[in-house]
Parts: structure tokens; C-alpha cells; sequence
């Protein structure tokens, strides 16, 4: 399993119109390795049918997937989770995944935060927005000395989101993100080639010295 990489995440304005599973898969072709499924319906035969299908696709692409805000869901599929700070208990999400999944927690721009997280059981820490984002609009407040900070202060798995483009992404990995959560920079495209061929471009990111 890749420790660094491009970390896609799904938008359900975005793929809607049948475009979930065929743009998930031009992203896990273009080398994308952490999913996340972000749904906020409260449909539950949907939301359990859509993340099956995209485990599906993660084990055929050798990726993980991890479930936005759904403990029971990804406990029912076996996979990660990933939780905001108003999302549950990470402590009690861990001890109900066991030791061997993801489980990620939103940090915003703290580093408190992420101490405690990583108390708790989180395996990830997450940070952001660094940048104006299209999907979650607001105030920018994490920074690049931030996540420089949190580089040389924790030995975590560190993820990057908020308006990450291919213009922006260096910089965040320069100083110290190993992944990078890209929502609208990947899925915004016009078709599925278009998708893959930005999944490689960030891929590609990971692989120059």
C-alpha cells in the first residue's frame, strides 16, 4: 500500500448523473490510492449499494476506501472512516474497526487537535482548507508553516485539502503532506479520460525528487 499519493474524494454534485463509478475509476487508473465516499443522503440502501461498488473498484485497483461520517457503514464494508470533529468519538470508531483500517480526523489548523486525534486511534490527520475551495466555501486558516510544523511534530500520515490544484499542490508537498484530498480539482472534469489524465498529474507529483 502506497503511504503517499493522491487521496480522491467523492462529491455527489459533481457525479451525479451516473458519473460515480466512471469517474472514480479514471481517478483509481490515474493512480489515485485513498478514496473517500462523502455522501450526505439519507438514503441507506444507496449510500450501502454506491460504497460497495466503489470497494469493488479500490480492490481491483489495489486502493483502500474510506467512508465519510458513517461508522456503521464502513464497519459493515470492512473499510476506513474518516470523521470531523463533530462526527463521533474516534476512540470508540477505533475500537469498533480494530487496529488494521484507515481511520482519518478532520484537524482544521490545529495541531491540538491532531495530538489528539492521534491519541484517540486516528491513523491520518487531516488539515485544511489551505486554499479558497469550491466544495466547503469559507475562510482559509491552514498554512503552509502549519503543515510544516505538523511534518516535524508528528510521524502521522499527514492529508492536505481545501482547493488543492495542480497549480498549488507542490508547495503542500514541500512542506510535508503525504497525501493530497483533491474533490473539484479532479472530479470537475467534462469526462472520464479528462479525470484519469488529472489523476496522473498528481500522481505524477509524488514521483518527482
Amino acid at each position: 500500500m502506497m503511504t503517499r499519493g493522491l487521496y480522491a474524494i467523492t462529491d455527489s454534485t459533481l457525479l451525479a448523473d451516473g458519473r460515480l463509478l466512471p469517474y472514480v475509476e479514471a481517478a483509481l487508473e490515474g493512480g489515485a490510492r485513498l478514496l473517500q465516499y462523502r455522501e450526505k443522503s439519507r438514503d441507506q440502501a444507496r449510500r450501502f449499494d454506491e460504497a460497495s461498488a466503489l470497494l469493488e473498484l479500490c480492490r481491483r485497483y489495489g486502493a483502500e476506501l474510506i467512508i465519510n461520517d458513517d461508522l456503521p457503514l464502513a464497519e459493515r464494508l470492512g473499510v476506513g472512516l474518516h470523521l470531523g470533529q463533530e462526527d463521533g468519538s474516534l476512540s470508540a470508531a477505533r475500537a469498533r474497526l480494530g487496529a488494521g483500517l484507515h481511520l482519518g480526523s478532520s484537524c482544521h489548523a490545529s495541531l491540538e487537535l491532531a495530538e489528539q486525534a492521534l491519541t484517540a486511534g486516528a491513523s491520518h490527520i487531516a488539515f485544511g482548507r489551505f486554499f479558497t475551495s469550491m466544495t466547503k466555501p469559507g475562510e482559509v486558516t491552514a498554512t503552509l508553516e502549519l503543515l510544516q510544523q505538523a511534518r516535524e511534530r508528528f510521524d502521522a500520515p499527514i492529508v492536505a485539502i481545501g482547493g488543492i490544484t495542480l497549480a498549488t499542490a507542490p508547495l503542500l508537498i514541500e512542506h510535508g503532506t503525504d497525501w493530497l484530498a483533491v474533490i473539484n480539482a479532479l472530479f470537475s472534469a467534462d469526462s472520464a479520460i479528462e479525470v484519469e489524465r488529472r489523476a496522473r498529474a498528481f500522481s505524477a507529483l509524488f514521483a518527482t525528487p
